[in-house]
């Protein structure tokens, strides 16, 4: 009881002790899944609709994206405007992807793995892979599955381990292509199958038809005159401030903006000095001497040239035309040059000319790189042996050829020195130009060892080899220094970008106020490599200026001005636009009024009064988005159609100014009505409409937290 009493009295504390206790432990799970939500939110590139995209996830489909391209450009890195381009491309695509995946998810629509099947290898094959090239016969021009077919059998191979190290990673990298496009024929098919739904419900009528057929089939020609809005001057026409809030109010809805930013800039050009240019006409005047006379006329060119040299044979066709008035009238060994053009100096020699073929067809027997050569080197002996002997070239190929020319007995097709040099070696270009027709050389490259045969030539014409060396003259470390230091200085002297304005004038430097960027734009207005400077600006506050960034071949600094809010652009930024157009629909109305008092009679006397000409075009109707010499005048359109042949109409307030006009031709075309063709051509029509616009007023109705401006 003594124990139970103490317990009593202290029971207070107790609780305190308790709670305390509690308090600490929700706090530490608090503080520890606070920290997960802090780290998640700093991943969140996006939020769709509630649905979190990551950093990861999105870089992972611009790094995927990025391949693709690699892979169909040929190129090993892709420039920043292209990267740009990848970037907004795959975020467009992967809030679409959230938003259609719930508005499908609502009906129950999806794409079947046999659905899918079918698709890509079945009986209805994807027009998206039946236009990619490496599937399209190349004697036909026609899509053919046997080729897509075996791609598929090879990339699907369980044991590629077993292959060289180099072959392993072309199956890998046609794997991955292929998946990505599976990803997006699913992706397209069922995109297809939602829009589609939506535009049977909107199916045209007889009378829509009928209308249709109407306003296309019948044209007119007209006389007119036009007097412009600017005959009126503004200081005449006054507009209140409710007439302004008024049309604001009612287009509001047009008026919405993302959250911006209003900046100021300097961009600076990084060109090259006088000193630059002098001491590139030196460099390329000191090897003129040698250039003519030297037999190593490739590792000049080489050594010195932007462009490599390239060992072939060209017709004048293949030249600029500078380089082509040189080959076609100098002689073998001549030079030309320096010259200088467009910041760049040029230096050309004819190394040698000849009548020769432009181009031969080729076919070719490839025996590919095994890790076997003494196996490879005595299967092409062999077969050799036996096109020696009267084998058949053509089944040789479709049995022995290890790539996708054995289907068509190994053709290749046509070749200039140019496109065989690039595409294979110099010993297959030399090998193909030089056999005579019908006769079999084996040639190796890289790829493995090949069996070529010329099967024709095409008619002697001639053709020549020039060396060319281009040298683009660049700004030295010096230059690029100064230029930096200036600008530097000049910051460090104005900080308070009030001045600013004035202080660039001073300065020489041509400072752009009150531009809006969001985080959306890629670069500050034409600037290259820009982004940056966005991103800054989103990271600082009103009054900063920034540091100097260096965009291409540009320097730039920027100041914040302000900022804008997500919402509803001000009536005060909109009031110059909005007064100007209600001012020239007062200007329209009195033009058209004081017009119409007059009671003309005749075009030409509508012209006089205007202080105008008469004027005449042919083929309106009501379906004319612009008309020829006038623009979009959707009001004189609708006009011109209900007007009498012969008559002066009344005048015609437009966007541009008042019209006054007379039909003086009217035609219909011979063209019978037809009328479930017209229904079928609506029905159409509608389809691309909703194809093009569905999805993306999914997008506008959605939710989307764009955060990209963090990471890039």
């Amino acid at each position: 009881m003594a124990t139970l009493e103490k317990i009593r009295s202290k029971a207070g504390l107790l609780v305190l002790v308790v709670g305390l206790a509690l308090f600490a432990f929700i706090i530490g799970d608090f503080l520890n899944s606070g920290s997960t939500y802090f780290r998640q939110t700093q991943e969140r590139v996006a939020k769709v609709d509630g649905e979190v995209i990551k950093i990861q996830d999105y870089q992972g489909r611009i790094d995927e994206m990025t391949e693709m391209y690699k892979m169909q450009s040929g190129q090993s890195s892709l420039p920043e405007e292209y990267m740009n381009q990848i970037r907004q491309s795959v975020f467009d695509a992967m809030v679409q992807e959230v938003v259609l995946d719930e508005a499908t998810d609502k009906l129950g629509m999806g794409v079947s793995p046999e659905e899918l099947f079918d698709m890509v290898q079945g009986e209805n094959i994807s027009p998206m892979i039946q236009q990619m090239q490496m599937f399209v016969n190349p004697q036909t021009g026609a899509f053919d599955k046997s080729a897509l077919l075996n791609f598929l059998k090879t990339i699907d191979d369980d044991n590629i381990a077993s292959y060289p190290a180099d072959q392993q990673a072309q199956l890998i990298q046609a794997r991955n292509f292929w998946l990505f496009w599976e990803k997006n024929i699913k992706r397209q098919r069922l995109e297809q199958k939602y829009t589609t739904l939506l535009s049977k419900a909107v199916s045209a009528n007889v009378l829509d038809a009928k209308e249709a057929f109407d306003n296309a089939a019948e044209n007119s020609d007209i006389v007119y005159a036009m007097q412009s809005y600017a005959s009126i001057p503004d200081s005449t026409i006054e507009v209140s401030k409710s007439e302004i809030e008024k049309l604001y109010n009612q287009r509001k809805e047009l008026y919405k903006q993302k959250e911006g930013k209003v900046i100021k800039y300097i961009a600076v050009d990084i060109r090259p000095s006088q000193e630059d240019y002098d001491k590139a006409s030196a460099d390329i005047e000191s090897l003129k001497e040698e250039f003519k006379t030297s037999e190593k006329v490739a590792d000049i060119v080489n050594e010195n040239s932007e462009v490599p040299y390239m060992d072939a044979f060209f017709t004048e066709n293949a030249f600029d035309p500078e380089m082509k008035q040189f080959a076609t009238t100098s002689e073998v060994g001549a030079v030309y040059g320096p010259v200088f053009d467009n910041d760049k100096y040029r230096m050309f020699k004819l190394v040698d000319k000849k009548m020769a073929p432009d181009s031969v067809k080729v076919s070719h027997i490839m025996l590919a790189n095994s890790g076997d050569e003494a196996r490879t080197t005595v299967l092409a002996d062999s077969l050799m042996n036996v096109l020696k002997n009267g084998g058949n070239f053509e089944e040789l190929a479709k049995q022995f050829s290890a790539d996708q020319a054995a289907e068509n007995g190994g053709e290749l097709g046509w070749f200039t020195e140019i496109t065989a040099l690039r595409g294979v070696n110099e010993d297959f270009k030399n090998a193909v130009f030089s056999a005579p027709v019908n006769e079999v050389v084996k040639v190796k490259s890289l790829y493995g060892t090949h069996l070529v045969k010329v099967t024709e030539k095409t008619a002697n014409v001639n053709k020549y080899k020039v060396a060319d060396i281009d040298m683009t003259v660049s700004p030295s470390s010096k230059t690029y220094s100064n230029i930096y230091n200036e600008l530097n200085q000049f910051i460090s002297k104005n900080t308070d970008l009030a001045k600013l304005d004035e202080a660039a004038k001073e300065a020489g430097y041509n400072l752009i106020s009150g531009v809006t960027v969001t985080g959306d734009n890629q670069t500050l207005g034409s600037i290259k490599n820009s982004r940056p400077v966005i991103r800054w600006a989103f990271q600082n506050d009103k009054g900063k200026i920034s540091e100097i960034f260096e965009c291409d071949d540009k320097f730039v600094i920027a100041g914040v001005e302000g900022t804008l809010k997500e919402g509803y652009r001000s009536v005060a930024s909109l009031t110059p636009a909005l007064k100007a157009e209600i001012a020239a629909q007062k200007k329209g109305e009195k033009i058209a009024a004081d017009l119409k008092a007059k009671n003309l009679t005749s075009v030409e006397a509508y012209a006089d009064v205007m202080g105008s000409k008469v004027d005449s075009v042919k083929f309106i109707n009501f379906g004319t988005r612009r008309i020829a010499g006038i623009g979009v005048e959707p009001k004189l359109n609708a006009m011109v159609s209900v007007a009498e042949v012969g008559q002066v109409s009344e005048p015609v307030a437009g966007n541009n100014g008042v019209y006054v006009f007379k039909v003086y031709d009217r035609n219909k075309e011979a063209k019978e009505y037809n009328e479930a063709e017209e229904i079928k051509t609506l029905d159409a029509s509608n389809a691309y409409r909703f194809g093009f616009q569905a999805i993306q007023s999914l997008v506008n109705k959605a939710d989307v937290e764009d955060n990209r401006i963090r990471f890039f």
